[in-house]
């Protein structure tokens, strides 16, 4: 006989979205979060210069933020740094920018800035702008992915996901990539997010965030010089071509 638990979770009726909505409309807070987009940890002092405010404004904002769930800290003695709680976060901010108005460029800088990123920057752990599209487009035409529709390894079937294919597996592990551990990670292997720069889809999930890895790795990539950017170098393109299929300039 089994017996019941005590105090069972209760079950969630819904989600509580206007909650979280609020924490990301502020501009301030709304800034940091875009500053934590590239999945590198900041102090308080520099997510307070990238957004525009003072250092005590910074810490009531990043305050909010923590107890909100949105971002996690980092203790490395007396030095805290701050970084985005998951990929989850990163990717309802992705989605957001989808439905949200572009700010108008209104300097060289910026207009240098989103040329930058529209080429090729990180969605959090994963590549993104021209190159992530260029990216799934040439694995798909190479046949290294195939697409496969109804339900997700999450148990989602609203979203498309991908499986490796047998020319994939062969190329992949040729590339440096353990599969098999990816397939056994918590986070979904490999699915889709909606560019917000090219409004085309991009690959993510652990696969995604794989393959970005290795492509660090190998040097085939690296952080540009303005925020969320990332060159491709000339080893890279050659790499990308041969590999992956990829034509970039």
């Amino acid at each position: 006989m089994t017996v019941p638990a005590e105090n069972p979770d209760p079950l969630p009726y819904d989600t509580d979205i206007a909650s979280a909505a609020a924490l990301i409309a502020d501009s301030t807070r709304a800034g940091i979060l875009r500053a934590l987009l590239p999945d590198r940890p900041l102090a308080a002092g520099e997510l307070a210069r990238l957004a525009g405010v003072s250092a005590a404004t910074a810490s009531f904002h990043l305050a909010k933020l923590l107890d909100g769930g949105m971002i996690t800290v980092i203790r490395q003695g007396r030095h805290r740094y701050y970084r985005l709680a998951g990929h989850e976060v990163a990717a309802a901010l992705e989605a957001l920018g989808l439905i949200s108005p572009g700010l108008p460029v209104r300097s060289l800088r910026q207009s240098r800035e989103a040329a930058a990123l529209a080429e090729a920057r990180t969605c959090y752990d994963h590549l993104a702008g021209k190159a992530g599209v260029e990216l799934l487009d040439g694995m798909l035409r190479r046949g290294l992915l195939e697409e496969k529709s109804g339900r997700t390894d999450r148990g989602d079937t609203s979203s498309l996901r991908f499986e490796v294919t047998g020319a994939g597996t062969k190329e992949l592990g040729s590339f440096g990539l353990n599969l098999l551990q990816l397939r056994r990670s918590r986070r979904h292997f490999a699915g889709t997010c909606i560019d917000w720069t090219q409004r085309r889809r991009h690959l993510n999930g652990a696969l995604a965030a794989a393959i970005t890895s290795r492509l660090f790795e190998l040097g085939w990539i690296e952080h540009g010089q303005r925020r969320r950017s990332v060159r491709v170098t000339p080893v890279g393109i050659e790499g990308l071509a041969s590999t992956f299929g990829i034509d970039l300039p």
